[in-house]
């Protein structure tokens, strides 16, 4: 019994080689693979930015008070960059070339007139052709003007205090820098989208070739056939997905991972067996490259915006989301996010990689149920 389980151990890691070694022979899935887990990572972290940083701002101080200067020095990195003095005639050919995204005018005895009690105007120009910039960047420079006023004719005037006071702890992330997020999930959708296509594209290469008859030929178990290449596939995705996290997203731009990356590696192989055993499932369904591509839309696309990677599950019906606890792309993000985010251990995690597990059971059960049916009519 140990000899024969041996056996077939040894033969599944050859049957792997083989795969390794079309790979090599395969331009495009090469290129591919590179390209989705360092380029394409850098440029969804650094094009998809959704937060307010280095905004272009200058002050046209016509008042030139020490509650004007304040207010000036309150625009701090990394949401601004430092304030230029600009004159109040210089406003609209600034504005006009584009060298500002932000310009506040504050008019001539602006602090004798909040100090009086009027209510004086700061006018607060906004290019709104950078469109992310202009919506939040208003938001705050009105925030922050409102602020230093306020704290600074509490202390002027003797004005009490609020006895409530607003603090704000962002955890994890503590400026929402949207390149710390962007980039992980990035590699979690790449990891489903490549296990799928590598895997379905290994079984319909051996159609292709004409070399599934050849081991269909053979003295060789679907078993075996199946997890050869699972485990060749997934070795692939696994060293790419190390190489990304440590070269690419840690050291290339620059993102803090606080947890464990091995624990999150561990967690990677198991949903790996789900992930490349729906694409050998499609890969029996599917009669051509073309059809693959067309099934793994269909799979891809709602496991991927279902998953909570784009959208919470709290954010959905309670219906889907419910649908969505069943399937293990929720469990990885879950866990990946718990893990590289907030430095989660192996015993806040263990039931996600559980569940995972189970379900990658049978997702591969079906995978060599389908396989088995293909090759009996092969035969």
């Amino acid at each position: 019994m140990l000899k024969q389980a041996l056996r077939s151990a040894s033969t599944i890691f050859w049957l792997g080689t083989k795969e390794l070694r079309s790979f090599t022979h395969d331009t495009v899935l090469i290129v591919l693979v590179i390209y989705s887990f360092s380029l394409a990572v850098i440029s969804q972290a650094q094009s998809n930015s959704q937060e307010l940083n280095k905004a272009s701002i200058a002050v046209a101080d016509e008042d030139n008070s020490p509650l004007s200067r304040r207010i000036t020095g309150a625009f701090l990195a990394p949401l601004f960059l430092p304030p230029q003095p600009l004159a109040v005639a210089d406003i609209v050919p600034a504005m006009n070339a584009g060298k500002y995204t932000f310009v506040v005018d504050i008019p001539p005895h602006f602090e004798r007139d909040v100090l009086s009690g009027l209510s004086p105007s700061i006018q607060i120009n906004v290019d709104a052709t950078a469109m992310i910039q202009a919506g939040l960047g208003s938001g705050y420079a009105g925030q922050i003007i409102n602020t230093e006023i306020a704290d600074y004719v509490s202390h002027r005037q003797d004005v009490p205090v609020s006895p409530v006071n607003l603090i704000v702890r962002i955890a994890f992330n503590p400026n929402a820098t949207t390149a710390w997020f962007v980039s992980v999930m990035g590699i979690i959708n790449n990891v489903t989208m490549l296990a799928i296509i590598m895997s379905g594209a290994a079984v319909i290469r051996e159609r292709e070739h004409g070399t599934m008859d050849h081991l269909l030929a053979m003295p060789l178990s679907p078993f075996q056939i199946v997890m050869s290449k699972i485990w060749a596939n997934g070795l692939i995705i696994t060293l790419a997905v190390a190489f990304s996290l440590y070269i690419v997203v840690r050291g290339i731009l620059a993102v803090p991972i606080t947890g464990s990356i091995p624990l999150f590696m561990i967690g990677v192989v198991i949903y790996l067996f789900f992930a490349t055993s729906i694409g050998i499932f499609l890969g029996t369904v599917a009669n051509s490259m073309p059809q693959l591509g067309l099934l793994f839309m269909l799979v891809f696309l709602p496991m991927n915006m279902l998953s909570g990677s784009n959208t919470p599950l709290e954010s959905m019906p309670v219906w889907l989301a419910d649908i969505m606890e069943l399937s293990p792309s929720t469990h990885f993000v879950s866990f990946a996010q718990s893990i590289l985010y907030r430095g989660a251990g192996f015993g806040v995690v263990w039931l996600e990689f559980l569940a995972v597990g189970v379900v990658a059971s049978m997702f591969l059960l079906l995978a060599l149920w389908r396989f088995r049916s293909v090759a009996a009519q092969s035969n």
